[in-house]
């Protein structure tokens, strides 16, 4: 049995089972894919202290040694069911059922998705939500990204320098995203913003797609759309209980929720600012503050 259980290994998970482990608890990590969860999507970080200009999977693998290094127990198996009531909390997995006197949730967001018919069936065949992902499937071709904020617009950056063409299609006038990042985008040559437009339907040939229509009668023939349009907290296993209208654990004060002994950190909390930096923070905080 360990003191403490943390599942999800972003930068909230992995800054809590440092802290955790400096403690001298008995702590385990949990995560169903790699660690670093969303880092590994990322193609350029410039915004935490200390790193500058860091690619997402290389801060990843810095996360990942530095839990190495320390000795700090990993499990990439995905979790199933949560029993959190009891004194002793349970977390089933696709593989085993570990036991635990306190749990940390830190599954971070999953990217929205646009709600068209056939979006899912797209999924891998031309509609992506990773970047550093499937970019080299559409080298030199046409693209199309949905979305206003800092993510869509480093995406296009990135990938402005491997594709032909990228059709920038903005929901509204103006854009959620960093100044900087804005000017960036507005000066690259490769990049044509359509603003006030969304895509109304998605066409594909032969199980690929092939091309957009948009709410504004313009059609586009493009390879790929690649959709960052927000995220979703990644709390499907959770007791609705803790959860607020939107899926967000609710916590208090501590980061621990309505359950003893539970707790939430990171992306799947609701919060003011989701930036790297208050996710780390979150982590020495829930470690901090347990009793």
């Amino acid at each position: 049995m360990y003191d403490i259980i943390i599942i999800g290994m972003g930068i909230s998970g992995i800054t809590a089972g440092i802290y955790a482990k400096r403690s001298n608890k008995k702590v385990l990590l949990i995560d169903k894919g790699m660690p670093g969860g969303l880092l590994n999507n990322i193609d350029k970080i410039s915004n935490y202290p200390g790193l500058i200009d860091i690619s997402g999977p290389d801060f990843a693998e810095i996360l990942e040694k530095q839990v190495n290094n320390m000795d700090i127990p990993y499990v990439l198996e995905e979790v199933k069911d949560l029993d959190l009531k009891s004194e002793i909390k349970k977390v089933t997995t696709s593989n085993n059922t570990y036991e635990a006197k306190k749990v940390i949730l830190a599954m971070g967001r999953k990217p929205k998705y646009l709600g068209l018919d056939n979006e899912k069936d797209l999924l891998g065949h031309g509609l992506s939500t990773c970047a550093m992902c499937d970019a080299n499937f559409y080298k030199n071709e046409d693209i199309a990204i949905v979305g206003t904020g800092n993510s869509a617009l480093q995406e296009a950056l990135y990938l402005a320098n491997i594709v032909n063409h990228i059709y920038l299609i903005n929901r509204r006038e103006g854009f959620r995203g960093e100044d900087m990042l804005v000017e960036e985008v507005k000066n690259n040559s490769k990049i044509e913003i359509i603003y006030n437009a969304n895509i109304k339907s998605m066409h594909e040939e032969n199980n690929k797609l092939s091309g957009i229509s948009l709410d504004n009668g313009t059609d586009l023939k493009v390879k790929g759309v690649f959709i960052y349009i927000g995220y979703r907290p990644a709390t499907e296993f959770v007791p609705k209980e803790i959860l607020d209208e939107n899926g967000y654990v609710k916590v208090n004060d501590i980061l621990e929720t309505n359950i003893k002994g539970v707790y939430a950190i990171g992306d799947i909390i609701k919060k003011d600012t989701y930036q790297l930096v208050t996710a780390a923070s979150d982590g020495a905080r829930v470690i901090y503050n347990m009793k």
